[in-house]
């Protein structure tokens, strides 16, 4: 049995951003820079990109990557993930986001660790601390506040807490959830609840439902690409850490 598999959801349709995965990031497509750093990870046991679209299968498979096509109909990147683990047997499944070239192998790698010796954890995901008044207030970025378990207690894409006075430290959601297979399919079967809808952020439907969420500090801060803009950061910051 595979003990974590790590799955890259990946759909050519965004409305912000069609052929998103496919978008070329210093000469290679995002969805192989994401590929290749989750499979530096040694607590990863395997790497699975799950897409709808046949140009970015063919991608996946001109790099050598492992790639299954799912349905077009998914609403969810869980949605799609559920379907690409269906014959897989596991233990954990990583949900990595196809939109994170710099995610940081040894951040992921400390989030299985971490989470594994966590006897009761069933899911967990990566926050980082926010500094900058701009990222703390872009709706793009979600933010998460944290009880002293260090679980969530809540995620929006407003600024949260409000701040009458600071005191606490602001925390960034860096999109990448570790789930108990087990868990990941219960999850997947419960009706989407309205914090969910309102704020068209899924990892509610865990809190709303009264499971908790560890949080794990990574040490690098993720830059997701939202838009097109967001490429020419990324390559800024691919050509400062070569």
């Amino acid at each position: 049995m595979i003990s974590v598999i790590a799955v890259i959801p990946a759909r050519y349709q965004s409305s912000r951003f069609p052929g998103k995965p496919l978008v070329s990031i210093v000469g290679k497509p995002m969805i192989q820079r994401v590929y290749e750093r989750v499979d530096q990870v040694d607590a990863i046991d395997r790497v699975l990109v799950a897409t709808d679209d046949q140009r970015i299968l063919e991608a996946v498979q001109a790099f050598g990557g492992n790639v299954i096509m799912t349905s077009e109909n998914h609403q969810t990147g869980t949605d799609r993930i559920v379907e690409a683990i269906s014959s897989v047997k596991c233990q954990w499944v990583l949900n990595v986001q196809g939109d994170e070239p710099l995610i940081d192998p040894g951040d992921l790698e400390n989030l299985v660790q971490h989470t594994k010796q966590q006897q009761s954890a069933k899911v967990s995901t990566l926050i980082y601390p926010i500094e900058e008044d701009e990222i703390f207030h872009d709706p793009n970025v979600v933010k998460v506040i944290i009880n002293a378990q260090k679980e969530a207690l809540y995620f929006s894409r407003s600024p949260i807490p409000f701040e009458r006075e600071r005191h606490l430290i602001r925390w960034r959601h860096i999109g990448v959830y570790l789930y108990q297979r087990e868990f990941l399919l219960q999850f997947h079967q419960w009706t989407r609840t309205p914090l969910e809808l309102t704020e068209q952020l899924e990892q509610l439907r865990i809190l709303d439902n009264g499971y908790p969420i560890l949080c794990v500090e990574a040490q690098q801060d993720g830059v997701g690409v939202d838009c097109p803009d967001d490429v020419q950061k990324v390559e800024q910051l691919l050509f400062l850490k070569t």
